[in-house]
């Protein structure tokens, strides 16, 4: 069986290492590289929908990606137990048509112990933005580890 270190029972320290790779994988907005963190039968919901599977989340982040344009994340870990981690985050995107958004929510998720996510419950809202109000300008891929988190930025 694969193994997704760190692994359950998470600290404090592991748990907001996973949360910091989680938002690594997503930043790189590379369905084939983020579906390898979850179970083959992970169960998800994002918003309205529920996934199941590692072929349906690789159909949905295809899908958000191709919506949710030039799409930067910050994860930031809120607590954890166990082998569960909570998560808060947002993220900025802005459309075809050139709107631009910051989504902003919360994330539950329950490992195995290979450390894979088997279940992902997310809850988002969108706030459109005006392009000025943006916080989120690095190149797009991984944030860099100077750039300010959540926290520090008042989000």
């Amino acid at each position: 069986m694969e193994t997704k270190p760190p692994l359950p029972p998470f600290t404090l320290e592991s748990a907001a290492q996973k949360v910091r790779m989680a938002e690594d994988a997503w930043n790189s907005r590379d369905p084939d590289r983020v579906v390898q963190v979850y179970t083959e039968d992970t169960i998800w919901r994002n918003r309205a929908e529920f996934p199941v599977g590692r072929a349906q989340v690789h159909a949905f982040l295809q899908r958000k990606w191709a919506k949710e344009l030039d799409y930067r994340l910050i994860k930031e870990l809120w607590a954890t137990t166990g082998n569960r981690i909570a998560v808060r985050f947002a993220y900025e995107w802005h459309d075809d048509a050139g709107n631009w958004f910051r989504s902003y929510g919360n994330e539950n998720w329950e490992f195995n112990g290979y450390g894979l996510m088997q279940r992902r419950f997310a809850s988002i809202n969108d706030l459109p933005i005006k392009p000025e109000e943006r916080l989120f300008h690095w190149p797009l891929g991984r944030r860099p580890d100077e750039h300010p988190g959540l926290s520090e930025l008042g989000l």
